[in-house]
């Protein structure tokens, strides 16, 4: 069930039923987008209508961060089943595709770090089909040869690592002549599987703290994203709670005729 959590459309999936729907797609040929909303993408798409159209428009919509799924929990309505976190999905996806044969694009980050995450994934999943693989940079009169290029490699799976709005973006405007069946950014999930980023332990994962653990990592690149972004996404929820929970205006009584002889 699709529903919306402070202006964001979000899909009340579990992880199972998301790859469930990865494998529907796949097996339409259909070129299908997906997006996972966490605190950033809401604060994001609340100051960018054309974010929000893209986020409505996509055929999948995970939630990835407990504050949003808090935030379901708060503002009533269908509470959202679980996170599912891109990370998780992104590497769900590969054992997936290792088993079924998919055929897996990787495009975005650097050289070095593109060259690594497959690396590591063929180690870990050695029947992984990779289509092709391209950094993250170009100029915008390269882009046109960038979306040929995957078009060319008729994948299955395509992982965008790079940054948002922009993949959300890229996506939205070349998705539907890439082909590509499932489409998803994955952020900086390159940077995680090669190593260069470490998650936070499952308890602070469970615990809605891994943006703190991530913080730590990069204090600050990710000051804004955290402490700026952050208590502008609770002003959300705080207005959207208080807008709820306002007590309904007392009807103003109609004002009594006067019957004549009385």
């Amino acid at each position: 069930m699709r529903q919306n959590i402070l202006g964001c459309v979000v899909d009340n999936c579990t992880m199972a039923e998301t790859l469930d729907r990865v494998g529907e797609f796949v097996a339409s040929g259909q070129p299908h987008q997906h997006v996972v909303i966490n605190v950033d993408k809401v604060v994001k798409a609340s100051r960018d209508p054309q974010l929000a159209r893209i986020i409505e428009r996509c055929d999948l919509v995970n939630a990835d961060g407990m504050p949003v799924v808090w935030a379901s929990r708060l503002l009533g309505g269908q509470p959202l089943k679980e996170r599912v976190a891109g990370i998780d999905l992104f590497t769900e996806l590969l054992g997936r595709a290792a088993e079924k044969g998919w055929r897996v694009y990787f495009l975005g980050a650097r050289d070095a770090v593109l060259q690594e995450t497959m690396a590591r994934a063929l180690a870990k999943h050695p029947t992984l089909q990779i289509a092709g693989a391209r950094n993250g940079y170009w100029q915008p009169d390269e882009e046109d040869g960038v979306v040929q290029t995957v078009a060319d490699a008729h994948a299955d799976l395509l992982f965008v690592a790079i940054s948002s709005p922009k993949k959300e973006q890229f996506l939205a405007k070349h998705q539907a002549r890439m082909g590509v069946p499932f489409a998803m950014g994955v952020g900086g999930s390159f940077d995680v599987m090669a190593g260069l980023t470490r998650r936070a332990p499952v308890w602070m994962q469970n615990a809605g703290l891994e943006w703190f653990y991530r913080f730590l990592q990069e204090p600050r690149r990710m000051f804004r994203r955290y402490f700026v972004d952050g208590l502008a996404f609770f002003g959300l929820v705080a207005r959207a709670w208080i807008t709820q929970h306002s007590a309904p205006a007392l009807p103003v009584p109609a004002p009594q005729r006067k019957v004549a002889g009385k």
